[in-house]
C-alpha cells in the first residue's frame, strides 16, 4: 500500500481533497457564525437555543433527503469533475446571500443559506466517495477516504476556530474569498467520466428516493454499513446540536470555548480517521467499528460525569476562554470530548469504504446517495428528538447519557458487519 499521506502529492487526488477541505471549511465558518450570533446575541434561553440550531441542523439535512437520489443519478451518468466545478460556481452564489445575511443580521437570508449549503453538500457528497475509486488504486482508496475525511474535519476545525475569532463583518468577507478559492482548485480535478450505461435519469424525487434505498439497502453488507453510518450520524445531530447549550448553560462558558468544542471534536475525527488507516494496513474491514463505538459510549458518560462535577461561574457571568483553559475539570472534559472524537472517526472512516470498495464502479455514487438519504433521515430523528427532549425538560447531561445508549445499538449491527464480511469477500457471500 502506497502510504496514504503520499496520495497528497498526486494530481488524481490532490485538486478533489482541496476543494473538500475548503467547502467544508467555508460551510462550517459560516454555519458557526450563524450559530455563535444566534445562541451568544438573539437568545437566551437554552430551549429556544437548542429549537434554532435543530432548525438550522433540519434545513441543512433537508435537501440530502429530497435531493440525493437524483445527485446519485447524476454523478454516476455524467463526468463528476465537471459536476464538481458545477457545484463550487453555485457555491459562490450561496455565499452571497449568506454573507449579506451575517452583514445586514438577517436570520432569514442566514438560513437560507444554510439550506442552499446543504443542497451544495448533498450534490458533491457522492462525488467525492465515488471518485476516489475512479482515480486510487484499491489499496489506495481507503486512504485515501481516510484523507478526506481527517482533511474535512480539520477543515472543520479552522472553520469553527476562526467563526468564534472574527465579527461577522469580516467572516462575510472570508466565506466569498474561500468559495472562489474553492472554485479554482475544482478546475485541476481530473476527469472522472461515467464508467457503465446507466438507466435514464428519475426527476421524480420521491420516487427515485425510494426506488434507490430498496434497491441498495436489500444488499446484506450496504444494509449493515448504512445502517451503522446512519446511527452515527444521528449521534452526531445530537452532540451538535447539544453542545452551544452545554457550553453556555452548563459550564457557564463564553463563544470562544463553544468553538473550542467543536474544535476539539474536530481534531479527534481527524486522528481517528488517520489512526484506523494504519491500524487496517489500507484493509476495507469493520473488525474495530464495535469497539471504537463502545468506546465512545464510554467517553460520552465521561463527559456527563465532568458536566456533574463541574463548578459553574457566578451568576451572570461565563468563563473566558483562559479562565475555562485554568478550571480544574477542564482536562477531564477535554480528555472526554477527544476520545468521543477520536473513537467516531475510527468507527466510521471504514463504513465509508465499504460503499465504494464493494459495488461495481457505475453505481458507486448511488450507493452514497442512498446512504446519504437514510443518514438524513437519521439525523432528523436525533434533531427532533433532541429538541423533544429539551421541550419536555430532559437537561443536556440526561441527553447525553441517551447518546451513550445510541452507541450501543451501533455497535451491535457494526458487529454483525464485521462478523458478515471480515474474513471472507463479502461482495461474493452476501
Amino acid at each position: 500500500m502506497i502510504p496514504s499521506f503520499r496520495l497528497l502529492g498526486k494530481r488524481r487526488f490532490l485538486p478533489l481533497f482541496a476543494t473538500q477541505f475548503l467547502g467544508a471549511f467555508n460551510d462550517n465558518l459560516f454555519k458557526q457564525a450563524m450559530v455563535l450570533f444566534a445562541t451568544y446575541s438573539i437568545y437566551s434561553d437554552a430551549k429556544k437555543e437548542a429549537a434554532f440550531n435543530a432548525i438550522a441542523t433540519g434545513l441543512f439535512i433537508l435537501p440530502f433527503f429530497l435531493l440525493s437520489a437524483l445527485s446519485g443519478q447524476l454523478a454516476d451518468s455524467h463526468d463528476k469533475a465537471r459536476i464538481v466545478r458545477i457545484i463550487k460556481t453555485a457555491e459562490i452564489a450561496i455565499m452571497i446571500v449568506g454573507a449579506a445575511g451575517l452583514l445586514f443580521a438577517s436570520v432569514p437570508l442566514m438560513l437560507g443559506a444554510v439550506l442552499a449549503m446543504g443542497a451544495h453538500s448533498t450534490f458533491f457528497g457522492p462525488i467525492k466517495y465515488a471518485i476516489l475509486p475512479q482515480h486510487l488504486r484499491r489499496g489506495e482508496v481507503l486512504g485515501g477516504t481516510g484523507l478526506v475525511e481527517a482533511g474535512t474535519y480539520i477543515a472543520i476545525l479552522g472553520g469553527t476556530i476562526l467563526a468564534g475569532l472574527i465579527n461577522p463583518r469580516l467572516a462575510a468577507i472570508l466565506v466569498l474569498a474561500v468559495a472562489a478559492i474553492g472554485w479554482l482548485t475544482a478546475r485541476e480535478i481530473p476527469p472522472a467520466p461515467a464508467t457503465g450505461k446507466s438507466p435514464p435519469i428519475d426527476l421524480h424525487i420521491l420516487r427515485a428516493s425510494i426506488t434507490l434505498v430498496s434497491a441498495t439497502m436489500h444488499i446484506p453488507r450496504l444494509f449493515l454499513a448504512i445502517l451503522s453510518i446512519s446511527f452515527f450520524w444521528m449521534i452526531g445531530a445530537v452532540l451538535v446540536i447539544e453542545f452551544p447549550p452545554l457550553v453556555k448553560n452548563v459550564f457557564t462558558a463564553d463563544k470562544q470555548v463553544a468553538s473550542l468544542f467543536l474544535a476539539i471534536f474536530s481534531i479527534g475525527v481527524a486522528i481517528g480517521s488517520v489512526l484506523i488507516n494504519r491500524l487496517l494496513a489500507g484493509r476495507v474491514s469493520a473488525r474495530y467499528a464495535p469497539a471504537s463505538v463502545i468506546g465512545m459510549a464510554g467517553f460520552v458518560l465521561l463527559m456527563t460525569y465532568a458536566a456533574h462535577q463541574w463548578q459553574p461561574a457566578p451568576d451572570g457571568i461565563l468563563y473566558s476562554f483562559r479562565d475555562f483553559a485554568t478550571h480544574p475539570d477542564a482536562p477531564l472534559v477535554a480528555l472526554a470530548l477527544l476520545g468521543v472524537s477520536v473513537t467516531g472517526g475510527m468507527f466510521v472512516v471504514p463504513l465509508y469504504a465499504f460503499l465504494t470498495t464493494t459495488v461495481e464502479s457505475d453505481h458507486t455514487a448511488r450507493t452514497v446517495a442512498a446512504n446519504n438519504i437514510v443518514n438524513s433521515g437519521a439525523m432528523v430523528i436525533g434533531a427532533v428528538g433532541a429538541v423533544t427532549l429539551a421541550a419536555v425538560g430532559v437537561s443536556v447531561i440526561q441527553a447525553l447519557s441517551a447518546v451513550a445508549v445510541m452507541c450501543l445499538g451501533a455497535a451491535a449491527i457494526s458487529w454483525r458487519l464485521h462478523r458478515a464480511c471480515d474474513g471472507v469477500r463479502c461482495s461474493e457471500t452476501l
